[in-house]
């Protein structure tokens, strides 16, 4: 594996562990919660918003554009303090593992 690919996934796995503890965090305002579990759950669900039968380009990249557009709606609501704090604690969690 390339070391460009092994650092996005590495930096995908770290911006994941972020989404569930700003899920948990009483910081995080409810409208943010919900729009972060619908994004969430657009990205794992297996149906299209645009369905391809009826826009056929769009209907194929309508997710690598829709997601990205969410997640960074919603880490753009999400106050700094939030994501910092949850960055911090995911490292600390981190060096106690591998200590």
């Amino acid at each position: 594996m390339s070391k460009a690919l092994k650092s996005a996934v590495r930096r995908l796995h770290l911006e994941i562990r972020i989404c569930y503890l700003v899920l948990k965090d009483s910081r995080s305002s409810q409208p943010v919660r919900l729009l972060l579990w619908l994004s969430l759950a657009h990205a794992l669900s297996p149906m299209d918003l645009v369905a391809p039968d009826f826009f056929a380009l769009l209907g194929e990249v309508d997710d690598p554009i829709i997601i990205p557009a969410l997640f960074i709606a919603v880490l753009n609501l999400i106050p700094q303090e939030v994501i910092e704090d949850c960055r911090v604690e995911i490292i600390k969690a981190d060096q106690i593992a591998w200590s």
